[in-house]
């Protein structure tokens, strides 16, 4: 037997059955290594059903145009948003657009919606509600019965046989003190075959109770503060009181006003780069066009052999052609990868027949830099340090909660108790007979009071718990000071963009102006003969790319603008929008007025002595840029002289009897020049706000830098949509 042992080791063997054998069936091996579909079904979205054939080089013929202004995209966006999306994993340049959003599909998990705060706020074990629950009072009823047999050979009776029944109900309720206070009612009955000994006289023997009892600690686990900070299930390290679990609500709140806040900065930033694409498309049209014409030319000289028709200069026009026209194809599917960017972050389909064109032109005015007061506003006002103060006041009060368990327990317990006897439960022609008769006649009181004292030697969980919450609070503090450092980095940087690129901007006008004379006097001498063609396909070149930098650069300069609203937590109030709780079901209102009615007819009790330490600073105002300035400072913009370059090729060198001027500005903005106006309409005079000089009221329910001016068809507002989405190739 020790050799077949040995020999089989530690190989798995097959059970042994008797009978015949049996093949096993093919799936009880493949069934395990199946992937199955789960059993649901979800109604897709319209604009998931609807969705159409997306837009490209091969698919560019939209049916319709859509002009859509910044705050219908906005209105859009926020109607269609009940998860809140971002454009995460896409970056934005010059060049266009990169990469596809992607966090819905690949964490889901941590996907914003619209009821995360309410999930959090019912959650039965963090929520308040749910914490609350521990503290209410509860009714509890048992009920057994059972019969015994017990052996006794006294009297002459060899089985003792009993039957005994109970019945017990209470209610029991754990107050903010910490004690639980207890009233019960209990009924016992015993029947026995033993008869007239010491101690039954009767077959049958009821007893009937009421009791009250209650439980106190005054130590450890003791006082309203603690009870509501840590909860009534607390130990060292872990506190779920109805303080922590408020705090808890709050933090969700910042969480959700954060991803409301990243989705309109996204649904701006999406917008004015799908305004670029179209304004970049429109610069490679009119280069590719200005080829065209010049190889048309060469070729025609080519044909005759005339001078500057040379095979050399043919093919370098055509190149430079067919260039500008793959710059075209590029700018084009950039301009419906953006839009469709665009489309995603407002929630609608991919394509329904519609192309979306910007009709909201960016704004040139100058925005002069508050750096004390927005400062001041972002470090009051920014949503990320709100949340981190919620952490730190958590931390806090975790802190008192840990020291609680430095303390020895000591519980103080007391009860009392009127008991009834009798043979009988009821009976209504004897009253002291039965139990129940008895309770009420002369019920006997029993009464028992108590202590119980615990002292850890050492209190080493305790110590240890103070010792973990202390270095948390330390680490959250750290963390706060630390976000107000970046904070302030992000929003220097912000304020040095908004700066920098509207001088890029007023730099790239006045180089787009000296670009279109190059082009003018080198196509001039080129037609003379005093000029090479290389000269005059360097100078179209040279004119896309200022034109296409002096738009990148006014978008560029908006996004500055909302990047500084998104960094002060102002840019909610700068659209217009404000946060708000749901309807309720009308049952709550019921609800609501019931207890409403139950507080206004009971008598008032102050219960301020059991009020704990203040942890709010109460609710927060979401027009704190429009209300109030909460540093207590004044602030004003003081009017700036147009800056007047003073390099040959400037725009000075361009009146406005040529086409090329520079837009007037009113006293109080200054205006980014824009290439050959045909026509301007005065400019809308902007008034900054005392409180919010970044923001310039132009419509009631969007505030907004904005101006009026027709264009050329070169910036115009509303493009010919055919020279736009349709070029001859």
């Amino acid at each position: 037997m020790a050799g077949l042992v040995i020999s089989l080791g530690c190989t798995p063997q097959h059970p042994f059955y008797l009978g015949a054998e049996k093949p096993v069936p093919s799936t009880a091996v493949t069934a395990s290594t199946k992937i199955e579909y789960p059993d649901t079904e979800v109604e897709s979205l319209n604009e998931v059903n609807l969705a159409q054939s997306p837009y490209s080089l091969t698919n560019s013929n939209p049916k319709e145009i859509w002009d859509l202004t910044l705050e219908e995209a906005i209105r859009y966006a926020l109607e269609n948003s009940k998860v809140m999306r971002n454009l995460g994993g896409v970056s934005f340049g010059s060049t266009g657009s990169m990469g596809v959003p992607s966090a819905l599909t690949s964490n889901p998990a941590s996907a914003m919606t619209v009821w995360n705060p309410a999930i959090m706020e019912t959650d039965p074990r963090y929520g308040v509600e749910g914490v609350l629950a521990d503290f209410d009072a509860s009714w509890n009823t048992n009920t057994y019965w059972g019969k015994s047999y017990t052996q006794n050979m006294r009297d002459g009776v060899n089985t003792v046989k009993g039957d005994s029944g109970t019945f017990q109900t209470y209610i029991q309720k754990t107050c903010a003190t910490g004690g639980t206070f207890t009233v019960g009612h209990n009924v016992t009955y015993t029947a026995t075959n033993e008869k007239d000994t010491y101690r039954y006289h009767y077959p049958s023997w009821w007893t009937s109770s009421i009791s009250m009892e209650f439980t106190q600690p005054w130590l450890q686990g003791g006082g309203v503060q603690f009870n509501r900070i840590a909860g009534t299930h607390a130990s060292p390290g872990y506190y779920n009181g109805v303080m922590i679990a408020r705090i808890k609500t709050d933090t969700a709140l910042c969480d959700f006003e954060t991803s409301v806040e990243g989705m309109v900065y996204d649904v701006e930033r999406a917008y004015w780069e799908l305004y670029y694409a179209y304004r970049l498309l429109d610069t490679v049209l009119a280069g590719r066009n200005s080829a065209l014409q010049t190889w048309r030319q060469v070729y025609a000289k080519y044909i005759i052999g005339h001078t500057g028709g040379s095979a050399q200069e043919e093919a370098q026009s055509r190149q430079q052609y067919f260039q500008f026209r793959a710059s075209v194809e590029r700018a084009l599917s950039n301009l419906y990868g953006t839009e469709n960017k665009l489309r995603y972050i407002m929630g609608l389909t991919t394509t329904d027949g519609r192309l979306i064109r910007p009709a909201t032109e960016p704004t040139t005015a100058r925005i002069v830099a508050d750096w004390d007061s927005w400062h001041c506003e972002a470090l009051v006002r920014s949503t990320a340090l709100r949340k981190q103060k919620w952490v730190v006041k958590q931390r806090q009060l975790e802190l008192i909660a840990s020291k609680n368990f430095l303390l020895p327990t000591f519980n103080t317990y007391g009860s009392y108790q009127w008991d009834g006897y009798g043979n009988k439960l009821l009976d209504p022609d004897n009253g002291t007979s039965n139990a129940y008769g008895s309770l009420t006649h002369d019920g006997r009181g029993e009464w028992q009071l108590g202590a119980y004292l615990s002292v850890p030697l050492g209190f080493r969980s305790g110590r240890t718990a103070v010792r973990n919450a202390e270095l948390n609070l330390l680490r959250d503090k750290a963390i706060l000071q630390e976000q107000e450092l970046e904070l302030t980095h992000q929003l220097a940087q912000s304020v040095r963009d908004l700066q920098d690129y509207y001088v890029l901007a007023q730099t790239n006008y006045n180089r787009r102006a000296a670009a279109q004379r190059e082009v003018d006097a080198t196509t001039a001498a080129y037609e003379q003969g005093t000029a090479t063609l290389n000269l005059v396909l360097d100078a179209q070149r040279r004119m896309a790319e200022a034109e296409s930098d002096y738009f990148r650069s006014v978008t560029d300069y908006n996004e500055a603008i909302i990047t500084i609203q998104k960094y002060k937590s102002s840019l909610l109030e700068y659209n217009g929008i404000t946060l708000a709780e749901g309807p309720w079901a009308q049952k709550a209102y019921f609800d609501a007025q019931k207890r409403a009615d139950m507080r206004r007819r009971g008598k008032y009790i102050n219960y301020g002595y059991t009020r704990p330490r203040v942890i709010s600073r109460g609710p927060y105002n979401q027009q704190l840029g429009r209300d109030i300035n909460p540093a207590g400072m004044t602030t004003s913009v003081a009017p700036e002289a147009p800056v007047s370059p003073s390099a040959p090729h400037s725009a000075q060198s361009a009146p406005a009897a040529t086409g090329n001027s520079i837009l007037s500005q009113s006293a109080d903005v200054e205006m980014i020049p824009t290439p050959t106006p045909v026509e301007v309409h005065e400019v809308q005079k902007a008034v900054f706000a005392a409180n919010t000089p970044i923001s310039i009221e132009s419509t009631p329910a969007i505030q907004q830098v904005s101006y009026e001016t027709t264009m050329d068809v070169k910036a115009s507002t509303a493009p010919d949509s055919k020279r736009w989405l349709n070029p001859q190739r």
